[in-house]
């Protein structure tokens, strides 16, 4: 029998590896398996700028061939709020190099300007004593400016002022003296600050492919000689691990968020014009890790569509959610094309159960038993979820679906209380949206009115008793249909709109329309 509670993003295969010994092998020796995650991406979209496309890749990575590399993680900072995070780091962060370590990759342990107390340690001996590499890239021993002239109009926060958040202020100065006690050095490690060295001894391995955590994401972590500019621009496959990481970040300077929405927006910002990103999750099977003093609540995106943009429009929605409203968004993204292996799956699925609130925008897929066994174990605990346009058909694949994958075609009527059976086609003009005169005053419509929109119109009636229809939808020559209604499952508030072309998130009302409903989903006062 199956374990459908196994992570399904824990897909760290560790094949001849499990040894029960507490010895770290030499390098050479290390039992080497593959490393396969998924990583986020968002992409330039051509024809529109300033837009990207949020995308999720599946990545196989020889461990051999792979290092992971721990920036700055000093015992202490200038900054006594950041020593306190680079305190909680530690533990998740020593599990998840234990086990990139047996699984043959190198650990680069970087504690810049603290090399010196390691002098005699082999590990620090291993880079220093690498060959030269024939390709030294130019530049490799410099700090790499990331603000080049696109990027420093979108630069998303302000760290003009060093981004301590403490008050008072932290006075300053260069107080680290090593690496912080608890992440473990072996001697098959290596340690260096040196972008030279640490380019030498990958070559030398034979390393194409790296992982980044530490901190501060938005100076060191970036910046540093081995940071993610210079590694990504000479050519290196490299990810951040985003949850393993912080900012030096003042929530009183411009944008004006919250600590941890600013790294949300460096991570956005560094997905955008540096490289991918991954979850530690793919290594430990264990939820995200979070800050204690991080509390905002979680909105899970599930995005695996391609007729209506949503991998642009719903990571563009959370922005302004993150922005305005101190939300915290994780994203959970499907292929848009490819085979049903390929198309019948989301990232990262297994973090839904940290969640307050689900969004799903996803259109005839099938999922793995066991990610299809983490969103019923969410609305089976009573917890509410937003359906956006194709999720009135989301995981009816019509058969079309690899064979460890199932459906749920009842989901529309069950969980949504909706009836999809086709839709009217593109009308002549727009369909106009009014409110029911009977719901105006529901929360969800609080500073909503009628509006056009593009959106072809659903056949859905009749509905479930259960529902409640605030929003109408009329084209000419045609009987009216609800487009926006709300519902209850086993406790949970659901709300479903038919509505969601991307012209429709152009429209004051419609943007209104959802905010109000994250919060009434949530069970918490609409701003």
């Amino acid at each position: 029998m199956k374990n459908h509670r196994q992570p399904t993003t824990t897909l760290f295969v560790l094949s001849a590896l499990l040894m029960a010994a507490c010895v770290c092998p030499s390098w050479s020796q290390a039992a080497a398996s593959s490393l396969v995650f998924d990583a986020h991406r968002r992409t330039a979209v051509s024809d529109e700028p300033g837009a990207f496309d949020l995308e999720s890749t599946r990545h196989t990575w020889d461990a051999s061939q792979t290092a992971v590399i721990i920036c700055d993680m000093w015992d202490r900072h200038w900054c006594r709020g950041a020593t306190r995070r680079v305190g909680e780091l530690v533990p998740v962060m020593n599990e998840f190099i234990t086990l990139a370590r047996k699984a043959g990759a190198l650990i680069i342990h970087a504690p810049s300007d603290t090399v010196g107390y390691y002098a005699n340690h082999p590990a620090r001996r291993t880079a220093q004593d690498a060959p030269r590499a024939a390709n030294l890239p130019k530049g490799i021993a410099s700090w790499c400016s990331w603000l080049d002239e696109n990027e420093r109009k979108a630069y998303p926060i302000d760290q003009s002022d060093g981004g301590c958040d403490c008050r008072p202020r932290c006075p300053g100065g260069s107080l680290w003296r090593k690496q912080i006690e608890g992440l473990e050095i072996c001697a098959e490690d290596a340690i260096s600050d040196s972008g030279v060295e640490i380019w030498n001894l990958m070559e030398h391995r034979g390393i194409r492919n790296v992982m980044v955590m530490g901190v501060h994401t938005n100076m060191c972590v970036l910046g540093r000689p081995f940071g993610l500019r210079n590694l990504a621009r000479n050519g290196k496959n490299v990810v951040l691990v985003r949850d393993l990481t912080d900012t030096m970040y003042n929530s009183q300077m411009h944008p004006f968020v919250d600590h941890f929405t600013g790294t949300d927006l460096i991570i956005a910002h560094i997905e955008k014009y540096v490289c991918p990103t991954m979850a530690s999750t793919a290594l430990t099977g264990k939820p995200r890790f979070r800050f204690k003093e991080d509390n905002r609540p979680t909105i899970a995106f599930l995005i695996a569509e391609k007729e209506y943009r949503s991998g642009r429009t719903l990571p563009e929605f959370a922005d302004r959610l993150q922005r305005k409203h101190n939300l915290f968004c994780e994203f959970m993204i499907g292929v848009r094309d490819g085979t049903p292996a390929q198309r019948n799956t989301l990232s990262d699925v297994d973090q839904l159960q940290a969640a307050d609130l689900a969004v799903v925008y996803v259109r005839r897929r099938a999922l793995p038993d066991a990610q299809m066994t983490h969103l019923r174990d969410y609305l089976d605990a009573g917890k509410p979820l937003i359906g956006i346009r194709t999720a009135s058909h989301a995981f009816d694949a019509r058969g079309a679906r690899s064979d460890d994958c199932v459906e749920w075609p009842a989901f529309d009527s069950e969980v949504l209380g909706g009836n999809y059976h086709g839709h009217y086609g593109k009308a002549e003009g727009a369909t106009d949206v009014v409110v029911v005169k009977e719901a105006r005053e529901h929360t969800i419509l609080k500073g909503v009115s009628g509006f056009d929109s593009p959106s072809w119109l659903y056949q859905v009636r009749p509905l479930a008793p259960t529902t409640q229809v605030l929003m109408m939808g009329h084209i000419k020559g045609k009987e009216p249909e609800p487009v926006v209604w709300t519902n209850n499952y086993k406790g949970g508030r659901i709300v479903y709109t038919s509505l969601g072309h991307w012209d429709d998130w152009k429209i004051e009302s419609f943007d209104r329309l959802m905010t109000n409903a994250v919060f009434w989903a949530m069970d918490r006062q609409v701003p």
